[in-house]
């Protein structure tokens, strides 16, 4: 919203005053911080949840990154990075056998937490309680990998996660490509049904005011810089429907692109706009 602000409306900050702005979930995308930059703002971003007493993790800049360009910055930037100080303990495990992932960047696993910053539990809700807290951890229900210096990146909610064939994808991965196409203002990815797939990456999205682009466009776009399975098949153009704080009801979406029936059954490579 700030970085999208009209010229019209800003207050441009006081000669050389830098303010620090904290933000939590989606990853700030490259065009966004290079805006907030413009402008005065340093952007850091944080990770946690309401069991975790809120942000938990914190992505430390390292001085390298200053030299690494705008985009590069944006994924550095995009790791949920380490515990905070008042964090006992964050990792990435596996959900079954509760072993740590390997540091490589790509095994994904649970991410989890302990320590005492972290919920003793869900009132009077014994059997949730123990099912988040199985193997000594507090499982997140977000899945995410272990970089080798030591800062995990959250790619997905287990339960939004779309299997493609043989193929896990990450919607927040299709999401940050689509949102860096500069005529998007909003974007969410969800799975739809196809009976050949299983499922096919279906984006909605918002554009800019003023701007333009069709769904070839779009998927053109991502075309040129995803592997082809994560490439969106579907391309939905409209309001994306949200809470009262601004968060994204992915579970609204998915309805909708359930009741647009099978990509394949439609003939494949269809593309929808509203």
């Amino acid at each position: 919203m700030m970085a999208n602000c009209p010229l019209a409306d800003r207050q441009p900050l006081a000669a050389g005053q830098k303010v620090c702005v904290m933000t939590g979930g989606a990853t700030p995308q490259p065009p966004v911080l290079e805006k907030m930059e413009e402008m005065g703002f340093k952007v850091v971003h944080v990770y946690g949840l309401t069991e975790t007493y809120g942000p938990a993790t914190v992505c430390e800049w390292k001085p390298e990154w200053d030299e690494l360009s705008v985009d590069q910055q944006a994924k550095m930037m995009g790791r949920q990075g380490i515990r905070h100080i008042g964090t006992e303990a964050v990792d990435v495990k596996d959900p079954e056998t509760m072993k740590s992932v390997p540091a490589d960047g790509k095994t994904m696993g649970e991410v989890m937490f302990r320590g005492n910053t972290v919920m003793n539990g869900y009132f009077k809700d014994l059997k949730a309680t123990e099912e988040v807290f199985a193997g000594g951890w507090m499982r997140t229900g977000d899945l995410g990998v272990r970089h080798a210096d030591g800062y995990i990146q959250v790619k997905d909610r287990l339960k939004d996660i779309i299997i493609s064939g043989l193929e896990n994808i990450s919607t927040i991965e299709v999401e940050s490509v689509v949102y860096s196409h500069p005529a998007v203002l909003e974007a969410a990815v969800v799975g739809r049904p196809d009976e050949y797939w299983g499922e096919t990456p279906c984006a909605f999205m918002k554009l800019k005011d003023g701007a333009s682009a069709d769904a070839e466009e779009i998927i053109g776009f991502c075309r040129a810089r995803l592997p082809d399975f994560m490439v969106p098949k579907s391309v939905v153009f409209g309001e994306l429907p949200k809470t009262s704080t601004g968060k994204m009801q992915k579970f609204v979406l998915k309805e909708r692109a359930k009741a647009m029936g099978s990509l394949f059954m439609n003939g494949g490579g269809n593309t929808v706009e509203i």
